[in-house]
């Protein structure tokens, strides 16, 4: 059987953390959406999504096929339910679809905005799905502590450094993970290293907490929860409920708080985000779908900002900035709460960065993370910039 994720109006809503990648592509938690049903179905899995992103995030139709909606995070009462369904079979939740199962001739014409051929099926219980992109890091201690359990059940920690302090039992080290002279509290949630993270002397963390795979923590940070720094990023300063995607780096002082930072991403030394506004006041984000700021009903909210974007040192960005993909932001002045994608410049001046530019500087980040840039990503990149020139005309 196989088993598809695939979006709905979340693809859209999620924006700009979903112009370069389906919805269950989010990493929230240790794993991306994607990679928790697999664990808990034991099945590749595959996406149907836009099709200027199948070419990266294809499709893989069998002759039985489940599909689950990509903005769901699976447990185990829900996992249950999806796989008692019967063919053709749809559960649903208040009108959303959560999974329905389809032979092949069915599943390539699936529409998830189609519930009439379905015999629908109403879940009673409650699950964790992602809407907006403060829902990140919103629910990412949830999700921290489930894909803990998950992923260290039965199992047990790979031996670090005697010069470390733990504080707690929930303390978890995959092979190769490497600590010294730090302190770990896992008495406010679990401490989770990858495989081949380092955590350098003199950083203080307190759970929950994942440092993924081949990821460094640099001298003397301090890290509060619930903060995830996603595989092969470097990360210092201070970090509070912070999702960092992975290959992106935030490796100097400064602050990062209840905020999300896609992929390929650079934050300038000293740089900080406000998460609090002078006033208290409810916090209002920039909103794709409907093209006006949203209110996100937060008190706490800081810096939401796209794939492959980046900022110069001493950068202030102001509560509830949301940081299209592939900008680059520099200047002396605090830039405007929406920066829109491709957008160079500082304070209310900006200017189109050009492909060109931006596709010179990616073929030179790829190779530090052993990746390479390649037609790929570039076709991806092109269309996100057509799909978002719109947003650049403001200015």
């Amino acid at each position: 059987m196989a088993i598809i994720l695939f979006d709905d109006k979340a693809h859209q809503t999620l924006r700009p953390l979903t112009f370069t990648r389906p919805v269950a592509d989010l990493r929230i938690g240790i794993l991306t959406i994607a990679e928790k049903w697999a664990k808990y179905i034991n099945l590749p899995y595959s996406f149907h999504t836009s099709q200027y992103l199948q070419a990266k995030f294809p499709i893989q139709i069998d002759e039985r096929n489940l599909f689950i909606n990509g903005s769901v995070c699976p447990d185990e009462d829900l996992h249950a339910t999806i796989l008692k369904l019967h063919g053709s079979e749809a559960l649903v939740k208040d009108g959303l679809l959560i999974a329905v199962k389809l032979n092949q001739w069915d599943a390539g014409e699936f529409n998830p905005a189609d519930l009439t051929k379905y015999t629908q099926v109403e879940y009673t219980g409650d699950f964790i799905a992602v809407k907006h992109p403060e829902d990140i890091f919103k629910k990412n201690d949830v999700e921290l502590r489930k894909d803990f359990k998950l992923l260290t059940a039965g199992r047990t920690s790979a031996a670090i450094s005697s010069t470390n302090v733990i504080i707690g039992n929930e303390f978890f080290a995959e092979e190769g993970a490497v600590a010294e002279c730090c302190t770990f509290n896992t008495t406010t949630g679990p401490i989770y290293l990858g495989k081949d993270a380092e955590v350098w002397e003199g950083t203080h963390i307190r759970g929950s907490f994942a440092l993924c795979e081949h990821s460094q923590v640099k001298m003397g940070a301090k890290i509060y929860g619930a903060t995830t720094v996603g595989p092969y990023s470097r990360v210092g300063g201070e970090i509070s409920n912070a999702v960092i995607w992975g290959y992106s780096s935030k490796g100097h002082d400064g602050f990062l708080g209840n905020s999300v930072m896609g992929e390929w991403c650079n934050i300038g030394a000293d740089s900080n985000n406000s998460n609090l506004k002078n006033n208290y006041a409810e916090v209002k984000l920039w909103d794709y779908a409907s093209g006006h700021f949203r209110k996100t009903g937060l008190q706490f909210c800081g810096l939401i900002m796209g794939d492959h974007s980046k900022c110069g040192i001493n950068t202030m960005f102001n509560t509830g900035t949301v940081v299209g993909v592939s900008a680059n932001v520099f200047g002396s002045t605090m830039p405007l709460n929406f920066i829109p994608d491709f957008g160079w410049g500082g304070g209310n001046e900006f200017e189109t960065y050009s492909l060109k530019k931006m596709f010179e500087t990616a073929t030179l980040v790829y190779p530090r993370r052993g990746r390479v840039f390649d037609d790929v990503e570039r076709n991806i990149l092109e269309h996100v910039f057509e799909l978002t020139k719109k947003y650049r005309e403001i200015f």
